[in-house]
């Protein structure tokens, strides 16, 4: 079984590209936090590269920026390639079928999560119900402040 979950902070905002065939691909890097400090007292912090394909790449670089916090659910890839000066590289990344927003995004999220994976899932659409109630608490101020897809933190209490 290869499968990692994270919960961090992007260093930057997603660089967003596109293969020769027109598929989009998204990367960024999270920082997180180790849960012990250094002999100097001093917390240190791990930085994971990220990419995303595809639709969910898209709605990462429209919706996160740098210091956005982000659950992260995908594989662990270790790759290796040739640098510009011929030495023989290796490196690790996660590569994400799931990415869940965990707080405020620079533009408004369709869906609390953005999936994507071989059979490419559908993002979640909110129900005519939800989007009216949501309409009537922006039209009484009551949404000021508030994470784009509701109360909950993304459904990670699963």
């Amino acid at each position: 079984m290869n499968r990692v979950i994270l919960i961090g902070n992007l260093t930057r905002d997603p660089e967003l590209r596109y293969t020769p065939d027109g598929t989009p691909v998204a990367s960024f890097t999270i920082a997180i936090n180790r849960p012990f400090t250094n002999q100097q007292g001093e917390k240190q912090a791990d930085f994971i590269p990220v990419v995303v394909w595809r639709k969910a790449a898209k709605s990462c670089s429209e919706y996160l920026t740098k210091g956005s916090q982000v659950a992260v659910d995908g594989r662990l890839q270790i790759r290796s390639y040739e640098d510009k000066d011929g030495i023989r590289r290796k490196v690790a990344e996660v590569i994400a079928w799931r990415v869940e927003f965990l707080q405020r995004l620079k533009g408004r999220a369709p869906a609390e999560s953005i999936e994507e994976d071989i059979e490419n899932k559908i993002d979640r659409v909110p129900l005519d119900e939800e989007k009216e109630e949501k309409e009537e608490k922006e039209e009484r101020g009551e949404n000021e402040g508030a994470i784009p897809f509701g109360e909950e933190k993304a459904g990670l209490e699963d």
